[in-house]
């Protein structure tokens, strides 16, 4: 976990218009998780944010989720539109609160 909020604070201290990250919180304790997602939150406002995720609470507020199976896009909209649609993204958040 530590070596990822280095290289996110490297990352950020060259304030890049486009900013991809892959599983920002995929080594973190719960409490590290949760400042990561506030850093995104407010570091995406002002720039382009690409996340790569499992952990669904990591894009939970994003603007646009695209939703990946077996390598095509199945679903995109919102966490809200994706969960009324019943389909992949609803199902791996029901796996993942269970």
């Amino acid at each position: 976990g530590e070596r990822q909020l280095i290289s996110f604070a490297r990352a950020l201290a060259h304030d890049p218009p486009l900013l991809i990250l892959d599983e920002a919180t995929s080594s973190v304790d719960p409490a590290t998780e949760r400042l990561i997602r506030d850093a995104i939150s407010r570091i995406s406002a002002a720039r382009t944010t690409l996340i790569v995720a499992h952990r669904l609470s990591t894009i939970r507020d994003a603007d646009r989720i695209l939703v990946l199976h077996q390598g095509r896009i199945v679903e995109q909209g919102t966490h809200d539109d994706l969960m009324s649609m019943g389909g992949v993204y609803h199902k791996l958040s029901r796996l993942g609160s269970a």
